[in-house]
């Protein structure tokens, strides 16, 4: 008698469908086998541990995120547009974007590494900002991810309701004020 092969993707897909709906605080290889109506051992024939499906499960979503969410153009402004498409994931997928970007067992580092090298890449290629330095790079992207996810976290919970207008003018301002800092290194000494 033949067994079932589980392949690597169908793994993944139960993994992503897992967090998409209850976080990564579930996130165990008996929780993605009961869901895959297996036993745990197709898992680990496919990752070394968990610790390894998770990181490949959030370079799949990071590299997804990066290819179909994030270039969405929406204004003349490359960074903005980042902002506005970060908020439009995180109301349109609510339980991944908390199991991504807020919860405590999310991606971490991995998503902050992904998220400013993606940032760097494209604000350097944008006339607009190709001359920036490093010194704005850094504090620019670590300004607008600040902004962009108090304004994705108050919206998600019903706090704030603010028109694609208001969020606009809010992460322009975000852009104003750090690149008219004199030290841009210093802008998060303080925090």
């Amino acid at each position: 008698m033949r067994r079932k092969v589980y392949t690597k993707d169908q793994i993944l897909k139960a993994a992503y469908e897992l967090i998409a709906k209850e976080g990564f605080g579930k996130f165990t290889a008996r929780n993605i086998a009961k869901k895959m109506g297996i036993s745990t051992q197709p898992i680990y024939l496919e990752f070394k541990n968990m610790q390894d499906l998770k990181n490949t499960l959030v370079e799949s979503i990071m590299t997804d995120l990066h290819e179909n969410v994030f270039p969405v153009r929406h204004t003349d402004d490359i960074i903005v547009d980042l902002g506005l498409n970060y908020i439009n994931f995180a109301r349109e997928n609510r339980n991944l974007y908390v199991a991504l970007y807020v919860d405590e067992y999310g991606g971490g580092q991995m998503v902050h590494d992904f998220s400013y090298d993606y940032f760097k890449e494209n604000v350097s290629k944008d006339p607009k900002y190709a001359d920036l330095s490093e010194d704005y790079i850094k504090p620019l992207h670590d300004g607008i991810w600040i902004t962009v996810t108090g304004i994705a976290s108050l919206m998600s919970s019903g706090i704030i309701q603010p028109s694609r207008e208001e969020i606009i003018e809010l992460i322009q301002r975000a852009i104003e004020m750090i690149l008219n800092v004199k030290e841009p290194e210093k802008v998060f000494d303080n925090y």
